[in-house]
């Protein structure tokens, strides 16, 4: 039998390539409930991956962003956390910066990771204790460790905000997209750190989350706790995905910050 690891890496590959042909066909395009744009691709992948991945281990529970949620998850010790296009405004506007994110997650901690880009040809893969891969090769995160500097991705007016007690230093700060993506570019170093301080959903996170913990960068929300998975209510409240000497440096600045629930 398969590992979980080659599973959900077949499959991955096996979706972004159906994502990426429907997009060439054309897509159907409407919004979901709050405003996010969502096609008939993120539909036809879902279906593509729960079928494939229920196939295969159907004692498994199921949690994506486009099915809805069946909490007979909660009962199961393995689930897969999916994400079958992380990045469906940059999918529709032509941007490489989408991927398909697939975890196994086990009593509430990923197990396997995988974050396919497509577009890019970028496939990041971890399992625990046994490293994170870009494309087969090792990664790891930087030794950065002072803010000033620091290749920041994240949303650059919020960084310039004046209610900050204490102005943000110079820094390159670009965005991605994708949130797993985002996780992936910190894990392998092209960024130091990654911030969002806004409610995030567990597909989001899981498998770049496991990606990042493997390659020695730290993930928190802002007030620096760790991420538990298969949670009854799947949302979670923000993202620091850092470099292991600039993550403390990055929550010192923001864990005061109460946000809503």
């Amino acid at each position: 039998m398969k590992s979980d690891l080659a599973l959900i890496l077949e499959t991955a590959r096996e979706a972004g390539d159906l994502a990426r042909r429907m997009k060439a066909q054309g897509l159907k395009i409407w919004s979901k409930e709050g405003g996010s744009p969502v096609t008939d691709a993120d539909i036809a992948v879902d279906e593509l991956l729960k079928a494939r991945l229920e196939a295969a281990r159907p004692d498994y529970g199921w949690l994506s962003e486009e099915t809805a949620d069946d909490p007979s998850r909660l009962e199961r010790s393995r689930l897969f956390v999916v994400d079958p296009i992380d990045g469906t405004a940059a999918f529709l506007k032509n941007k490489p910066w989408w991927s398909v994110s697939i975890a196994v997650v086990e009593d509430g901690k990923p197990v396997a990771g995988v974050v396919f880009a497509p577009e890019l040809d970028e496939t990041f893969t971890a399992t625990v204790g046994g490293g994170a891969f870009l494309n087969d090769a090792g990664i790891r995160a930087s030794a950065r460790d002072r803010v000033e500097d620091c290749r920041m991705l994240g949303d650059a007016p919020m960084f310039r905000h004046p209610a900050w007690r204490e102005p943000w230093p110079p820094m390159t700060i670009e965005t991605r997209n994708s949130i797993a993506y985002r996780m992936c570019l910190v894990a392998d170093g092209r960024f130091d750190a990654a911030l969002a301080l806004s409610g995030k959903s567990e597909w989001d996170l899981a498998a770049a989350d496991l990606i990042c913990a493997e390659a020695s960068a730290v993930c928190t929300d802002h007030k620096g706790r760790g991420y538990a998975y298969n949670q009854p209510n799947p949302r979670l409240p923000s993202l620091i995905s850092a470099a292991p000497a600039l993550h403390p440096l990055i929550l010192e600045r923001v864990r005061h910050i109460d946000l809503p629930n």
